[in-house]
Parts: C-alpha cells; sequence; structure tokens
C-alpha cells in the first residue's frame, strides 16, 4: 500500500483509486479489479481493448496517447463513453515515467495527483471532444485508405505462396475434422454476444472448437471446452491453458519460425506444437481447420473490416487478405448462423405440440352424444358380461 494522498487534495478529489500501469492494454486488463485506474500508452484506442477495461470495472482510464489520433475513426473512446468510464489524456510531453504501478492516484481540477503531491496535467475527453476527433478522423479515412492498400500490395508478393500452396500444418488428426464443422473463436468485438446467440448450433452440431488465445477463457466461462488454443499465448490464462484442449503456439515465419509463446506453456509442463505462418494468429486458426478439410468454418470475434485491420496496426494486412481468399468458400460468419440455423425440435417439445393438438378433440369426444351413447353401451355390454363390474 503506498502512503495517503496529501490532504489538500484529496478535499478537491473527483476520482481516486490505485493506479494499474502498463503500455500493453491487454497485459493489463488481467490486473484490473474494480475501481482501479487504468493508465495506458495506447495511441488510437480500439473497441475491443476499451470493451476489455470497462468489462473490468475501472473507476477511469487516464492514456499518455491520443485516445483518437486522426488516422481512422476508431471507436474505443465512444465505447468507454457508452460504458460511463471517464477518460483522460497526460498532457503532451508527459509520459509514464512518474506513475508507479500500484500507488494509490486521484484525479482533481483537470490534473493528475501522485502519491508524492506530483501533479500532472490532464485532457477530459468528453463526448464533444470525441465527436470532434471522430469527425476529423473520418474526413482523413480515404487518405489512410490508399496508404492501407498500397502497404498491402507491397507485401502480396512475399505471401502469395499462401494462395497458391498447400500450407504445411500441425496434425491433428485425432480430432476427426474433415466433413465436420469448425467454429473459430477469437476476441474480436461482440464475440461473447456471438457465442451466446450460437448456443443451440454448439449443442446440436458439436463443431470442432478453435479457441485463439483469450477466447478460451470466455468459451470455458459459457460452458463450452475448446478442442484446440491456436496463438501467440499473450492474453490467454493459465487456467485455461491448462483446460486439456490441444495447444499450438503460433510462430512467426518472417522471424525464422520464432514461437515467443512457447516458453510459458513449457514453463506450466504442458505440451505444445508450433504453427509457422505469416499473418495473425487468426488466419493460422483459419488455415488449419481449411487444410485439415473442415466442411465449413464459423467465425466468431473474426477481423473481417477497414476498422479491425487498422486497429491491428500492421503495416500490411496481405495474409489475412490471401487466408481469407484461399478458405472463403467455407468460412461463414457467426450472425450469419445464428440467423439461418432452425435448433431441431426436442423431444419435450414434440409432446407438448402432440398434446396441445389432441385437447381440443379429447374434449370435443367427451361432451358429444355419440361418446355418451359408445360409454354407456360400453357399461351394459361389461355388466352383462362380467359380474364383477356390476358388483363393483
Amino acid at each position: 500500500m503506498g502512503s495517503p494522498l496529501p490532504a489538500a487534495s484529496r478535499g478537491a478529489t473527483q476520482l481516486q483509486g490505485k493506479a494499474r500501469v502498463d503500455r500493453r492494454t491487454k497485459s493489463m486488463v488481467s490486473r484490473l479489479k474494480p475501481g482501479d485506474i487504468a493508465v495506458i500508452d495506447h495511441r488510437d484506442l480500439d473497441a475491443l481493448a476499451a470493451d476489455a477495461l470497462a468489462e473490468r470495472g475501472v473507476a477511469a482510464v487516464i492514456n499518455a496517447s491520443p485516445f483518437i489520433s486522426g488516422k481512422y475513426p476508431n471507436r474505443g473512446p465512444s465505447v468507454l463513453l457508452a460504458a460511463n468510464v471517464p477518460q483522460f489524456q497526460l498532457s503532451e510531453g508527459t509520459g509514464l515515467v512518474d506513475i508507479r504501478d500500484g500507488e494509490n492516484i486521484a484525479i482533481a481540477n483537470g490534473c493528475l495527483i501522485l502519491e508524492s503531491g506530483k501533479e500532472l496535467p490532464l485532457v477530459l475527453w468528453d463526448d464533444d471532444l470525441i465527436r470532434e476527433r471522430t469527425a476529423a478522423a473520418r474526413a482523413n479515412l480515404g487518405t489512410e485508405l490508399e496508404r492501407f492498400a498500397r502497404n498491402t500490395l507491397s507485401y502480396l508478393d512475399g505471401d502469395k505462396d499462401l494462395l497458391l500452396d498447400p500450407t504445411d500444418v500441425p496434425d491433428v488428426r485425432e480430432l476427426k475434422i474433415s466433413g465436420r464443422h469448425v467454429l473459430v473463436v477469437v476476441r474480436g468485438e461482440h464475440y461473447k454476444d456471438d457465442l451466446q446467440l450460437l448456443r443451440a448450433y454448439i449443442d446440436e452440431v458439436r463443431p470442432v472448437i478453435f479457441a485463439v488465445d483469450g477466447a478460451a477463457d470466455a468459451l470455458l466461462t459459457i460452458g463450452f471446452k475448446p478442442h484446440v488454443i491456436l496463438g501467440d499465448m499473450d492474453s490467454i490464462t493459465d487456467d485455461a491453458l491448462k483446460c486439456g484442449a490441444r495447444i499450438i503456439v503460433h510462430a512467426y515465419a518472417r522471424r525464422g519460425g520464432e514461437a515467443p509463446g512457447l516458453k510459458r506453456v513449457k514453463d506450466l509442463g504442458l505440451n505444445a506444437d508450433t504453427f509457422a505462418v505469416p499473418g495473425t494468429s487468426e488466419d493460422a486458426a483459419l488455415l488449419l481447420a481449411y487444410e485439415h478439410n473442415a466442411e465449413l468454418i464459423v467465425a466468431v470475434g473474426t477481423h473481417s473490416n477497414l476498422e479491425d485491420f487498422l486497429d491491428k496496426g500492421r503495416a500490411g494486412m496481405a495474409s489475412t487478405f490471401l487466408v481469407r481468399l484461399k478458405v472463403g468458400s467455407r468460412l461463414v460468419d457467426a450472425r450469419g448462423v445464428a440467423k439461418l440455423y432452425q435448433p431441431r425440435p426436442t423431444l419435450i417439445s414434440f409432446l407438448a405440440v402432440i398434446l396441445c393438438a389432441m385437447f381440443p378433440i379429447i374434449v370435443l369426444v367427451k361432451y358429444s352424444v355419440l361418446w355418451r351413447n359408445v360409454w354407456v353401451t360400453l357399461r351394459i355390454w361389461f355388466q352383462l358380461h362380467w359380474p364383477f363390474f356390476h358388483h363393483h
């Protein structure tokens, strides 16, 4: 525990909490507790990172970089605004070096107040500023799109083998993927909502489930165990890694097959294969399903539009484009499946329909004259032929 804030600062405090400091937002999220103040250095905060921060119940977010730089209209600040999470930017030239992870900090009178008493100027990103900067970024989108396309084309020549040649993928024959559906789950925007929509599909079709990194935690939370966990292993919990799934570490083809996540898996005493392929871990998961002849690949949370690609911050997304060209004939979005898939009726539902259909017939027969005549006739017949019924 750090020392308490100066009394003068506490008197004017608007917000106060424990600072959680990390230049990588993704690495910080697992350490956040409700009421913490997240101190990040995340230029152009994306919607997924903002969702993760809001879900952890942070009291505020302080950014050392612009929430919206003007490069493109990223949605992260709007997500925080909708979740009623105040967001502030450190003034230009101020970094994270003065803020210690775990110290008690306060936000008051437009300043960040540290335990030492030092005050750092802040800029509040309110609704008006977010709207203004988003509009300016949207006006710049055409220029950014042109730059994005040129960068991507410059990478195409080196990655074209992804499209033209079979990919050497890890052997997962024990999963019997050929001819089956494969569900590829990525931590993208609204991926948890999409998983809920697919509950009936997963229960009935029982697809092979691929989780990309931290998506494994979300699957386990709602009661589905992934068959394969594939990724860099930088946003998944130890418990999820130990769930018994087949682990495949994404290796970087352009770095000679380097697989930074492999050490973490081995430190946990687990076995893992590596898969060296250009692009993102989700690209690797799509290729793995495709090369093992999956009949249909259902994608949850994958990155598929311009903003998603720009959020990734990569100079070129050639590998991603090529992967989608290659697997496109078998690839379908989760929301499309949820809208088109009709669950099979259960036995209880079937019996309920039969009973509902029979009820008016039973009522009609019971109160009809024909039924009374049949009933009287049967009673007389039994009394004549079976005296036992007459005495009882």
